[in-house]
């Protein structure tokens, strides 16, 4: 070897931990102390400068990189400014209903399942959506409601209020109770649901008129 490297080779060997110094007999075994002790020191050296450009490149206590990324994209989703201008997706459930009439008969557990897509248009002044909802109506029954209908936004000064009115098919009401919706035939019969709701960024809730029925509130968000 050298006279040069292996000045350098023991230059380095002196900075070395002792626990390096005899790890690297292990790892190299097939070459001699001071040139195995070099390309550890040249390994060690590498590793620190590496490790020390990430650490200059990254703020202390900053955030992993894999987790920066998904907090960032979670806060821009929920923070973006009047989602509910542009966002073309709205699902909501039902949180609580209430009758206008007495009957034992009548189930104030709704399960709804509602999904809507509006589209940009604009119609009557107001905003386009189709949908499809599965329930359980007044009397227990599993049904369904396919609907078309326009939101309206009244209020300039409160554009998060909303009106709907939607309208469709309405598919669930059989045996005993086909009568208690009208024009019902073999369980199908059309329907009109008007509505009023409101949203907080991308968190909505809606006040539902279920004909002379009852009232029914529900809680939704809305998606790009």
């Amino acid at each position: 070897m050298p006279v040069r490297l292996r000045r350098t080779s023991r230059l380095l060997l002196r900075r070395l931990p002792a626990s390096l110094r005899r790890i690297a007999r292990f790892l190299i075994p097939g070459t001699t102390g001071v040139r195995r002790t070099a390309l550890l020191a040249v390994a060690c050296a590498s590793l620190s400068l590496a490790a020390g450009v990430r650490a200059q490149a990254q703020p202390a206590g900053a955030p992993a990189a894999s987790e920066a990324p998904v907090e960032s994209t979670l806060s821009a989703w929920w923070n973006k400014p009047d989602p509910w201008r542009t966002d073309r997706w709205y699902f909501q459930t039902s949180v609580a209903t209430v009758h206008f009439s007495s009957d034992p008969d009548h189930d104030n557990t709704q399960d709804l399942i509602y999904g809507e897509y509006r589209f940009a248009d604009r119609w009557l002044a107001g905003q386009p959506f189709v949908g499809l909802s599965f329930f359980d109506n007044s009397f227990g029954q599993s049904s369904q409601f396919l609907f078309g209908g326009l939101l309206w936004r009244p209020s300039e000064t409160v554009p998060e209020f909303y009106i709907k009115l939607a309208a469709g098919v309405l598919h669930g009401y059989t045996g005993e109770f086909q009568d208690k919706v009208p024009y019902n035939h073999n369980g199908w019969s059309p329907g009109i649901v008007p509505g009023v709701g409101y949203c907080y960024k991308r968190l909505c809730g809606e006040m539902i008129l279920f004909g002379t029925a009852g009232i029914l509130w529900t809680v939704g968000v809305t998606l790009p």
